[in-house]
């Protein structure tokens, strides 16, 4: 659940900063992309250091 939320997180963070920067169509998907990745990897470590903590 976490990685979803910060997906949509980083998609949309991303597409924000493009769009601020006037970047064109291209621009924002990669910028949604890459964020997206980013955020989605940042809440997998989030994700397993709160399971092995629990654990």
């Amino acid at each position: 659940m976490i990685m979803i939320i910060g997906a949509i997180l980083g998609a949309l963070t991303g597409a924000m900063i493009a769009k601020r920067r006037k970047g064109n169509t291209a621009d924002i998907l990669q910028y949604a992309f890459v964020y997206c990745l980013v955020f989605t990897l940042a809440s997998l470590f989030i994700t397993i250091f709160i399971y092995r903590g629990a654990a």
